[in-house]
This record gives structure tokens, C-alpha cells and sequence, in this order.
């Protein structure tokens, strides 16, 4: 009886405990009626910022209202333009760095020369220095028998003596009264056209490049043709030559006709009333036959248009004998009419300038002399040949 009536009191204090708690569930779940306030959590401390305020602090950017205007983009400003120094004079401020690299040269035959002993050894020598300068063959036994006989003549061979005497040879092999001059006047209504020929490495468009500075530096106008479409940085490389002096360059996409390149260009000339246009061929192979074919076929379809003042080959200092070999070549192509010698600064080898005049029957009628923008220089014989034997 006694666990009866404890079980039955147990039962009724749980179902009580049961409603009461039931009760307050749903009274906490009860939805808000209409024009009764939602009781909102206490926040302690500063007060939260609007939504856009929040945006704002942290950077975020709010797009403009939808009816106002787009904002206009800042004008972009346009680079400045170099000017360049004019090109006369240039290889006479280059001087002391063509005599640096062309000391062992100038200084060893004037050390021979003037030797109390010129035997048959010592003309030997001189001619071996001669020709390891790539003077060549013909032209050194030729200054060599010309000195040998001054030399017994006179009797004497003081420094100076003797520095004059191979003065006097060099430049007789050189050439004093060879016409240098490069062809860059227009003629009527129509610009001067240059072309600029040579196998890749030797610095054709970089010599292309520093031609139309030194131009623009003359006051010329100028435009360049980017015809050595087989080589995209070639492209790029020479619009970023125009842009810093302001001359236009044509150009087209990456393996277009190099041709009709050239022949845009010099429309673009003539429309523009340019001074001189300047066309950077590909730096194609002197070996393969069918490419040295287009480029005759770029000078014909550009003579269409007008004619061709300049054929410029561009050759590297430093190659010698393969120099040589591509002077031959592409003078039977394209009428080869004057040489552009670079890296003259960096070699002793500046007797190819005897022997590519003499194999070719064209002057060298500018030399690259250094790396910089204006280290390009119309070739001064004289110049050339003190810088060689005096060292300064």
C-alpha cells in the first residue's frame, strides 16, 4: 500500500513538472504580434556603423548610383621624346674608346717598325699583324712592300717617322676620297628609302634603330618598316626605337608578307611627307637560297613604290672571313651600296674595314662604337686610323 501510494505521487509530481515546463516554451516562442516591438539583444560598448559605413572603412568600394554617369578614365600621358645629338661629330667624341680596343694593333706595328733591327723576320711579323687584324692577305703584303721601301729610302725610322709612313698606308687602303655619304635626302615628293640587309646577331635592328636617332637628331623626319616579321621581338624591338624619338613605325602581324610591309611603309612615307624611310629586313641566313630570293623581292615590290637609295649591310667586326662571305652574298641579291660595321669598339680586327671595301667595292659608310643609343657614327677614315696609332 505504501509503495502504491509513493509511485502514484512520483507520477504526479513529474506530470506537473511536465505542464510547467511546457508552458514556458511556448509562451518564449510565441511570434510578435503587429504593433508590438521585437526586445532586441543589449550590445555593450561603441554602437555598430550603418552597413555603407562599414563598407567604406573597410576599403571596400561602392559602385556609383545606377543613374549616375560612368566616370571617365584618366587621360594617359603621352612619354617624352628624346633628343637626340646630331650625328655630326660623333666619331670624333667616340675617339678614345675606338683606340682602346685598337691598341694592340696600332701600337704593335709601330713597336716593329721602328725597331733597330727590320730583317726579313721583322717584315714578316708586321705582315702576320697585319693580317691577323683581318686586313687581309693582298692588302697587307701590299702596305708591307710600300713600307719596306720607304723605310730603306729614307733611312730613318724615328717613332714619328714611322707613324706617319703607316698612316700614309692605312688610309691609301681605306680611302680618303671614297664618297661616305649616307643617302637619306628625299627626292620630289618622295622620301629617301633605306634599306637595312644582314644575317642574324650582327645588329641589324638595333643599327636600324640608332639610324633613324641620329636622323631625327638631324631634324629628318623618319618611318620605320618593320619587315622582319619572322621575328616578333624584332618588331617590338624597333617600335620601341620610333617611340623614343617619335617616328612612326609600320608594321603587321608576326609571319606577314615582309613585302608588303616595306611597301606600306613607304606609302606611309609619302602620305606623311617623311624625309626618309627606313626598312629593317629579316636577319635571314646567308645560306638558304630561296630567302635570300625574298629578299630581292622585298627591295623589287618597294621599288614599285619608289626607289631604293640605300642598301645598308650590316656587318659584325668580329666575324672576319664569314663577314666577308655574307658581303658577297647579299651584294649579288640586293646592289649592296654601303657598309654598316659594328662592334668596332670591342675587337682589333678593324683591318676588315680594308678588306670588305676591297671584296665588295663598297665604302663602310658607319661604325657602331659602343652600346649606347648614339654610339653609331658615320665612318671618318682619319679619325680612324690616328685613333689606331695614337692610342687617344
Amino acid at each position: 500500500m505504501d509503495i502504491t501510494v509513493l509511485a502514484t505521487s512520483v507520477i504526479v509530481v513529474l506530470v506537473l513538472l511536465l505542464a510547467v515546463g511546457g508552458f514556458y516554451l511556448v509562451k518564449t516562442r510565441r511570434p510578435v504580434e503587429p504593433g508590438e516591438e521585437e526586445t532586441k539583444p543589449e550590445v555593450t560598448g561603441e554602437p555598430a556603423a550603418p552597413e555603407e559605413d562599414r563598407e567604406r572603412a573597410e576599403g571596400a568600394v561602392v559602385p556609383p548610383p545606377a543613374h549616375a554617369p560612368p566616370a571617365e578614365a584618366a587621360p594617359t600621358a603621352e612619354p617624352e621624346l628624346e633628343t637626340p645629338p646630331p650625328s655630326a661629330g660623333r666619331m670624333v667624341r667616340l675617339r678614345a674608346r675606338l683606340a682602346r680596343s685598337q691598341t694592340s694593333l696600332g701600337q704593335g706595328l709601330l713597336n716593329l717598325l721602328s725597331s733597330d733591327s727590320l730583317d726579313e723576320d721583322a717584315w714578316e711579323e708586321i705582315e702576320d699583324t697585319l693580317i691577323t687584324a683581318d686586313i687581309g692577305v693582298t692588302a697587307a703584303a701590299q702596305i708591307v712592300e710600300s713600307l719596306r721601301t720607304k723605310v730603306k729610302v729614307l733611312g730613318s725610322r724615328g717613332v714619328d717617322e714611322v707613324r706617319g709612313l703607316l698612316r700614309e698606308e692605312l688610309l691609301a687602303q681605306i680611302g680618303t676620297d671614297t664618297d661616305r655619304t649616307v643617302r637619306t635626302e628625299p627626292h620630289g615628293d618622295r622620301p629617301a628609302v633605306i634599306m637595312v640587309v644582314g644575317v642574324n646577331g650582327t645588329g641589324k635592328t638595333t643599327t636600324t634603330g640608332k639610324l633613324a636617332r641620329a636622323l631625327v637628331g638631324d631634324g629628318r623626319s623618319v618611318v620605320l618598316g618593320a619587315a622582319d616579321t619572322f621575328r616578333a621581338a624584332a618588331t617590338e624591338q624597333l617600335q620601341t626605337w620610333g617611340g623614343r624619338v617619335g617616328a612612326p613605325v609600320v608594321r603587321k602581324e608576326e609571319g606577314a608578307d615582309p613585302a608588303s610591309v616595306a611597301f606600306d611603309a613607304v606609302s606611309r612615307g609619302i602620305e606623311d611627307g617623311a624625309d626618309t624611310v627606313i626598312i629593317d629586313t629579316a636577319g635571314r641566313l646567308h645560306t638558304k637560297t630561296g630567302l635570300m630570293d625574298e629578299l630581292g623581292k622585298v627591295k623589287r615590290v618597294v621599288e614599285k613604290k619608289s626607289q631604293v637609295d640605300e642598301v645598308l649591310l650590316v656587318l659584325d667586326a668580329t666575324t672576319g672571313q664569314n663577314g666577308l662571305r655574307q658581303a658577297r652574298v647579299f651584294g649579288e641579291v640586293v646592289n649592296v651600296t654601303g657598309i654598316a660595321l659594328t662592334k668596332l669598339d670591342g675587337t682589333a680586327k678593324g683591318g676588315i674595314i680594308v678588306q670588305v671595301q676591297r671584296e665588295l667595292g663598297v665604302p663602310v659608310k658607319l661604325v657602331g662604337l659602343g652600346e649606347g643609343p648614339d654610339d653609331l657614327a658615320p665612318f671618318d677614315p682619319e679619325v680612324f686610323v690616328d685613333a689606331v696609332l695614337n692610342g687617344s
